[in-house]
């Protein structure tokens, strides 16, 4: 199991200096109890996706709103969790670390865990994807050029876009509701911060001004 805890640090927080801010109280005590966590309820309220390594491994589940019916979605080792809905509740994304490729990457699947597809595909570590509020966009944080910065993508993975620009930690992304802006969570400042951006990653705002 300790390999396994190693390989869900990394995929959660691949260049953090800390667990991010959703996460468990500690990684490792996730990994090591059998925890349910990264719960996330479907648009219409129809079912709950959430991460859970009870069988060993981290896999995406799904179940009623009232816990009826948990269905494991995923079976590949080692570690596939952070489920998101899209808006119509079709699909779901997640952060998949296998065992037969080199990184994490941003998976999508129909919402019965069927038609798995790789979305990112390279060799640096992806997660934290999230949907626009119109399911064309998809936001999520890459290592890929060395540091933790936040990128968007079409839903099918294509027109992968770098947004953030800078040697701080960018993670956490999250959409307005018209879809005109992300916030998201970056310590450029020194410290951990709230900063809003277009969501063209123009114009980032910090809106916490935490003096910290």
């Amino acid at each position: 199991m300790l390999g396994v805890a190693a390989i869900a640090i990394a995929c959660d927080s691949p260049t953090s200096p800390r667990a991010p801010v959703n996460a468990p109280t500690t990684m490792s005590a996730a990994v090591l109890d059998n925890d349910d966590f990264e719960t996330v309820t479907g648009p219409r309220g129809q079912a709950i996706a959430f991460a859970s390594d009870r069988d060993g491994f981290f896999q995406v589940f799904v179940m009623r709103p009232n816990g009826d019916q948990q269905t494991q979605l995923t079976q590949v080792p080692f570690y596939n969790a952070r489920p998101n809905w899209s808006p119509d509740g079709r699909r779901i994304t997640f952060t998949a670390c296998r065992y037969y490729e080199p990184s994490c990457d941003i998976y999508v699947m129909n919402a019965d865990g069927s038609a798995q597809t790789n979305l990112t595909n390279n060799f640096s570590n992806e997660q934290m994807s999230v949907w626009s509020p119109d399911g064309r966009k998809i936001a999520f944080v890459s290592d890929r050029d060395w540091n933790s910065e936040i990128y968007v993508m079409n839903a099918d993975g294509s027109d992968q876009t770098r947004l953030t620009y800078n040697y701080a930690v960018d993670q956490l992304p999250s959409w307005s509701p018209d879809g005109r802006k992300i916030a998201f969570e970056t310590t450029r400042d020194g410290t951990a911060e709230v900063y809003v951006m277009n969501a063209d990653g123009a114009n980032p705002v910090n809106m916490s001004r935490n003096p910290a």
